[in-house]
């Protein structure tokens, strides 16, 4: 048995893949298994999902439970963000961010602290009010937000046992309007970073690191009144066709643009839910710096265009607000992420990699869990003030070492 990542740049060692129905199925299967981890929906680009054998989990009942009263949602953590929307639509309520792909799993998201979008926006695992984990002697632990330990669960790695169900914060039903913006100057994007980057709801910029700044994506809730008319932010002029981020590429399967107004689930992605992606020509790595760091990485990677651009398929920046989550890589601090879209090619990608990390790490980045990133423990350790607290999490909650594996000690439970 063979199975690899979404990207295919990874290959799966693992000899086994159970897909228990039932929780008790999970409980057992966890309780008896020397070393496992749990299967996403394989949107990660290195080994940090492997294990000898893994635990699938989007066999279990999705078991969606809306409750008004408290503004959650609970849900298999199996489930991914489009399944999730489409429950959550039917009763009128939403969840306040998305990834720019809806179909990764729940858990997984949360697990890595993926995405976030906007100054006010926390990554996806902000989102989380409680949770349940089995652990690796199979009993069930619950959780909520608030309780000792809380903010530790939460982006767990998934060191910490099967995360099995999530509840997550839920708001009224909201529409979104879309617009882009082209030909941005790179003078305009230092000078004006934060107006820029508060132009909307979520902001995403998309650039190759070229002459001039691609696009910026600004997606903004509707408020039920017309749109202002706006032909340009800061010298980019708006777009009169639908884009794709990386440009010449078409656009039908990228969610709708033009100002035309749309529910919250079809909007804040950058992709459509009914656009089911097999596999992903690409590699993805991601860093995350203070916002204050903001201008001074813009230049250093512009600095690096002759470099990295031949691997380089687009670049997108966008903020996020600073948590309390351990793991979280905003963790403290209002952050300003860097994501890039690589070319598949691995290993002249880990070349361009050592030179980006080269420039970053004197500007205190913090890796994305899941994207491929080459630091190791010791140099990521001193960016996280509670991973001690997190290390005695793992060993009280997994004292075997089930849920261990080398990427973990490579670059997290082995730090120094």
């Amino acid at each position: 048995m063979t199975i690899s990542n979404w990207a295919g740049n990874y290959a799966y060692r693992a000899g086994a893949v159970h897909r228990p129905s039932t929780l008790d199925e999970v409980r057992a299967l966890v309780a008896g298994t020397p070393r496992l981890r749990v299967l996403g929906s394989r949107h990660a680009f290195t080994g940090i999902g492997d294990s000898t054998e893994l635990l699938a989990l989007n066999g279990l009942p999705e078991d969606v439970r809306c409750d008004r009263a408290a503004g959650t949602v609970s849900c298999s953590a199996g489930m991914t963000y489009a399944q999730l929307a489409v429950a959550l639509d039917a009763e009128r309520l939403a969840l306040a961010g998305l990834a720019s792909l809806p179909h990764i799993s729940v858990g997984g998201a949360v697990a890595t602290a993926t995405h976030g979008s906007g100054n006010a926006r926390g990554n996806l695992a902000t989102a989380v009010a409680g949770l349940e984990l089995v652990t690796s002697d199979g009993e069930l632990v619950t959780a909520v937000r608030g309780d000792p330990d809380f903010e530790g669960l939460v982006v767990g790695l998934g060191a910490l046992g099967a995360v099995v169900r999530v509840t997550l914060d839920v708001e009224p039903a909201y529409a979104v309007r879309q617009r882009v913006f082209e030909g941005l100057e790179w003078e305009a994007l230092l000078e004006h970073f934060d107006a820029i980057m508060a132009a909307g709801d979520s902001v995403s910029v998309f650039t190759r690191w070229a002459e001039k700044v691609d696009q910026v994506w600004v997606k903004r809730r509707a408020t039920g009144t017309p749109e202002p008319v706006q032909e340009d932010l800061f010298g980019a002029v708006a777009a009169t066709v639908e884009r794709h981020p990386i440009l010449g590429l078409d656009p039908v399967h990228c969610s709708r643009q033009l100002g035309v107004p749309g529910p919250w689930w079809d909007r804040l992605p950058h992709f459509r839910m009914g656009y089911t992606p097999s596999n992903g020509n690409e590699i993805q790595s991601e860093y995350l710096l203070p916002r204050s760091h903001a201008r001074e990485a813009l230049r250093a990677l512009h600095a690096l265009a002759g470099t990295i651009g031949p691997q380089l398929q687009v670049c997108e920046i966008r903020t996020i607000a600073a948590d309390t989550l351990w793991m979280s890589p905003q963790q403290g601090r209002d952050s300003v992420g860097f994501h890039f879209t690589w070319r598949p090619e691995q290993a002249a990608v880990e070349r361009a990699l050592a030179e980006v990390e080269a420039v970053l790490d004197p500007l205190a980045a913090r890796p994305h869990w899941g994207k491929l990133f080459l630091a190791d423990g010791e140099a990521i350790a001193h960016r996280y003030d509670r991973l001690p607290d997190f290390i005695r999490l793992v060993e009280r909650l997994d004292p075997r070492g089930a849920f261990r594996n080398d990427w973990l000690e490579a670059h997290v439970l082995g730090a120094p």
